[in-house]
C-alpha cells in the first residue's frame, strides 16, 4: 500500500507500508534507526523496555541486557513477534567481564555496534545519615560504575564500526539537590559529567556521547518514593505539567540522540522533566 503525505510546504513524502498481521502496520521506509545495532542495558522493563520497543520499530537490531532474565526473554519474544529484531542477554552492569562478553556477543552476531544506551539503574531513598556505606556503594556501583564499564567496553567496537552514539540515562536529580536521595543524585551527577568527558575525548572518532535527564516517570522506581497512590497523586499535582512522564516520552528523546538526526549533538544534556527544573 502506498500513501502520499503532503506537508504545508507541498512536499510529498511517499512511504511504503506493509501489513504483517491484521492489527500491525510496519513502516518499511524512512526508519530512523534502519540497519543500526543497539545495546540497551536495563532493557527488560520500564524506560529500557520502552526504548527497546521503539528502537526495534525504527529498524534497529536491539540487544537488551539485564539481570531480569524472565522479563528480558519475554520482551525479546514480544518484539520478535511484532516483527522486530531483538535478542536478550543477561548482564550485570557492575561486571567488566559481563560487559566485554556482551559487546563481543553483539559484534559477533551483528558485525558492528552503533548505539549504546546505558539505562540500568537502582534507587535508594534516604538522607546522608540514613545511608549506609553498603547502600552508597550499591547505588554508585550500578548507576555510575556500570555506565563507565559500558562506555569502556563499547568504544573499541564503535571505533571499528566507524563511530556511534552513546546515550547515558542520568536524571533531573543530577541537576538539583534533593535531601531525600543524596546517593542517587551523586551517582547520576557522575553520569552527567562522565558523558561530557567521553564526548570531548572521542568526538574526533565520530563517537558521540550525551546524557538524558528524566524527571518523574511512571516506572516501578517511582513508587518507591510514595507510600500510597494518594501521595503520588498529590505529588503529581505539584509538578509544572501536573503529571509524570510516560516511559515512551523519555524513549522518544533517547531515539533522537541515537539517530543521525542528532549528528552534531554531543556532550549535551537532554532534560525531559516537564519543566520541573526550570523553576
Amino acid at each position: 500500500m502506498v500513501v502520499s503525505i503532503s506537508s504545508y510546504k507541498d512536499i510529498s513524502i511517499v512511504c511504503v507500508l506493509r501489513y504483517t498481521s491484521a492489527t500491525q502496520l510496519v513502516w518499511s521506509e524512512r526508519m530512523r534507526l534502519k540497519d543500526k545495532v543497539a545495546i540497551i542495558s536495563g532493557g527488560a522493563k520500564g524506560m529500557g523496555a520502552a526504548e527497546a520497543k521503539l528502537f526495534a520499530r525504527e529498524g534497529a537490531r536491539v540487544v537488551i541486557a539485564d539481570l531480569l532474565e524472565d522479563e528480558g526473554y519475554r520482551l525479546e519474544a514480544e518484539i520478535v513477534e511484532e516483527g522486530g529484531e531483538c535478542v536478550f542477554k543477561p548482564l550485570d552492569v557492575t561486571s567488566e567481564v559481563d560487559w566485554n562478553d556482551l559487546v563481543e556477543f553483539t559484534f559477533a552476531k551483528y558485525g558492528k555496534l552503533d548505539i549504546l544506551v546505558n539505562n540500568a539503574g537502582v534507587f535508594f531513598l534516604g538522607g546522608i545519615e540514613d545511608t549506609s556505606e553498603e547502600e552508597w556503594d550499591r547505588v554508585n556501583d550500578v548507576n555510575s560504575k556500570g555506565v563507565f564499564l559500558g562506555v569502556k567496553a563499547a568504544i573499541p567496537a564503535m571505533r571499528v564500526s566507524g563511530g556511534g552514539s552513546i546515550i547515558n540515562i542520568s536524571s533531573s536529580a543530577a541537576l538539583v539537590g534533593d535531601p531525600r536521595m543524596p546517593a542517587y543524585s551523586a551517582s547520576k551527577g557522575a553520569v552527567r559529567l562522565l558523558s561530557k568527558s567521553v564526548a570531548i575525548e572521542y568526538a574526533s572518532e565520530g563517537i558521540r556521547c550525551n546524557s538524558v535527564h528524566p524527571g518523574g516517570t511512571n516506572t516501578d522506581m517511582t513508587y518507591e518514593l510514595f507510600d500510597n497512590e494518594q501521595d503520588l497523586a498529590d505529588n503529581n499535582a505539584l509538578k509544572v505539567m501536573r503529571r509524570r512522564a510516560s516511559p515512551e516520552e523519555i524513549a522518544n528523546g533517547v531515539l533522537f540522540l541515537a539517530s543521525d538526526e542528532s549528528s552534531y549533538v554531543t556532550g549535551s544534556e537532554l532534560v525531559i522533566d516537564g519543566g520541573d527544573t526550570a523553576r
